[in-house]
């Protein structure tokens, strides 16, 4: 009963573009379309790795510290990417083309750049920009990240103010132009992203001289400065958000105010993403497995000295407003931080606890980790700084040092992981399901082609993909009416009377309704996490089983619905009729005369 534009809700422009270069090429006798969805990913993450190994080497200096970015993505490949098990995610789009805008910006922010040079590269990096925003519906909330980065090292006084403006201004812009395409989304326009970065540019102009004075001086106009932006930041994006009536990304911001302790909530949408496993700390193991590949213990080492170093930057430039220096000009301090060195620090670090903090984004971190260690074993700069505080500074000892420890790691890494990639990439497996394939060659050939199925979020975008039927809901959450609709169909694994779920089904058009045992029974979540359990939540009911409930919840005053439907009972049966079942799957017909 309602039509989706498809490109303004869903980051499929790729998709579109792809199917476009398939039937151009002639290329349609040799391979599948399939396979040629496949390759182009596969393609793209080769894409993802040159830009790491770049990255890595515009920072040291060395091709070996790439090699070495490159090893340690491949070897920690469970944790750096998904492609090998989830291939379509919007983020095996949308990461490559991340990873080039920070091998991008890392160049641009080389002082003494040619005019040329700078121009190709913010060429670069607005595209790379644009298309990781056009791929990825999360784009806004990874580039707030990154100007967050950017405010902290301009405010700091680490970054030329002139370069960072153009990056504020070029993720504007990008998004602006995502926006355009997505047909004027209204998500993309009350992004927290968008206000704050036209309030560091507005607070700028207010206080011009920010940067001068005593270091208490300084350090009170930051503070302000600080105060002023996340003020601003808030009253603009609350303004937008109240002329434009948005709502799409609420549930967002109920699931953050939850997770980091501000209060217990019941929304069904908040609880839905807490309850995920990926949406919760990041689990110890993973330290183990970064370690077992030598990862861990060289980011940890790199990253402490650089901390050092920033620190004492940070220091000198708040205390010295009468002889300001860029930080690889500081010869008399012994300690010095290049512009480009200064960002990766930042935005590792940011990454780093967003990371811990949602175990989905640690692919952010762990692939940038890759290449913030590789840069430290192989910078002159790091060694130098590390054996002059130990007072073992020569020079030869650095050029052994930045050669010898990489390389010894790299024999390492061959040696202990090499047989192992090569028996997984002689192993060929399928995947087996066929009580969904009996389902869809069911829905296929036994019902009308105009027929409205409501079901699980999950479910209902196979049905679409093998069926072409029309579905109630689907798996696309960043829209406050289709959180609504999907929480209302939901009710089919709550406790609530036939009569009533009747209703709200027939309300959406529905036809068939598909009820899953994995959903009904779910065993995978503990108590309070099951999807029953988040809607007797939500709907003020006791949960089922052993365990405490509070004291405000009420005993339903019907049984739990996808159990009671396959007793065949008279009130049930004047609603819903059996058409199709098998060990997974059971299909009521809806009535259409009550």
């Amino acid at each position: 009963m309602r039509t989706i534009n498809l490109l303004q809700r869903m980051n499929i422009y790729q998709e579109v573009f792809l199917s476009i270069l398939y039937r151009v090429l002639p290329i349609q006798k040799y391979i599948e379309p399939v396979y040629f969805y496949i390759y182009t990913l596969f393609g793209l993450q080769a894409m993802y790795v040159t830009a790491l190994y770049i990255t890595s080497w515009l920072l040291s200096g060395t091709w070996l510290s790439g090699l070495l970015a490159a090893f340690w993505y491949v070897t920690n490949r469970i944790d750096t990417t998904r492609v090998e098990f989830t291939i379509p995610l919007r983020e095996n789009w949308a990461l490559p083309f991340f990873a080039i805008q920070i091998a991008a910006i890392t160049y641009f922010l080389r002082p003494n750049l040619q005019p040329l040079s700078q121009r190709l590269t913010l060429l670069a990096i607005f595209i790379s920009t644009f298309l990781f925003s056009l791929t990825w519906q999360f784009n806004q909330f990874m580039m707030l990240m990154q100007a967050l980065v950017l405010f902290i090292l301009d405010s700091l006084d680490m970054l030329p103010a002139v370069k960072v403006t153009w990056l504020y201004g070029i993720q504007l812009t990008g998004l602006f132009l995502v926006c355009i395409l997505q047909f004027f989304n209204s998500m993309i326009l009350g992004s927290l992203l968008i206000s704050f970065n036209l309030s560091v540019l507005i607070a700028r102009k207010l206080q011009k001289n920010l940067k001068t004075g005593s270091f208490l001086n300084r350090l009170g106009k930051l503070l302000l400065h600080l105060f002023v932006v996340l003020c601003l930041t808030l009253f603009l994006n609350n303004i937008i958000k109240k002329i434009l009536n948005l709502k799409s990304d609420e549930h967002i911001f109920k699931f953050l105010k939850a997770k980091f302790g501000f209060g217990a909530t019941r929304d069904f949408d908040a609880n839905l993403y807490l309850c995920e496993e990926a949406f919760g700390l990041l689990p110890f193991n993973t330290f183990e497995r970064l370690s077992d590949t030598l990862l861990f213990y060289a980011y940890i080492f790199v990253l402490s000295i650089t901390v050092i170093a920033a620190l004492a930057v940070a220091f000198r430039n708040l205390s010295d407003s009468t002889n300001q220096q860029s930080m690889y000009k500081m010869g008399e301090y012994r300690i010095g931080l290049k512009p480009e060195t200064a960002y990766n620090l930042i935005h590792t670090i940011l990454f780093g606890f967003l990371a811990l903090s949602t175990m989905r984004m640690k692919y952010l971190w762990t692939s940038h980790m890759c290449v913030f260690a590789s840069f430290g074993l192989c910078s002159p700069e790091i060694w130098e700084l590390l054996l002059k505080l130990i007072h073992l500074y020569n020079p030869k000892r650095i050029c052994i040092m930045r050669y010898s420890i990489p390389i010894l790691i790299l024999l390492y890494l061959c040696y202990k992981f090499w047989p192992g990639m090569m028996d997984e990439l002689s192993e060929l497996r399928e995947f087996y399901d066929p009580d969904t394939v009996e389902l869809m060659n069911w829905i296929n050939s036994k019902t009308p082609r105009k027929a409205v199925f409501a079901g699980s979020m999950q479910l209902l975008a196979g049905v679409k993909l093998c069926t072409g039927r029309t579905l109630t809901n689907h798996p696309h959450y960043e829209d406050n009416s289709l959180r609504e609709r999907t929480k209302a169909v939901y009710q089919i694994y709550a406790k609530r009377a036939p009569e009533e779920v009747h209703a709200l089904l027939r309300s959406f058009g529905t036809d068939y309704v598909i009820l899953e045992d994995s959903i009904c029974y779910e065993r995978r979540h503990r108590r309070g996490c099951r999807l029953r359990d988040l809607l007797d939540i939500a709907n003020g009911h006791m949960m089922d089983g052993p365990g405490k409930n509070d004291p405000d919840l009420k005993l339903a005053g019907h049984p739990r619905f996808c159990e009671e439907i396959k007793r065949n009972l008279p009130p049930y049966t004047a609603y819903f009729t059996r058409v199709f079942q098998n060990k997974t799957f059971h299909v009521y017909k809806l009535s259409r005369n009550k």
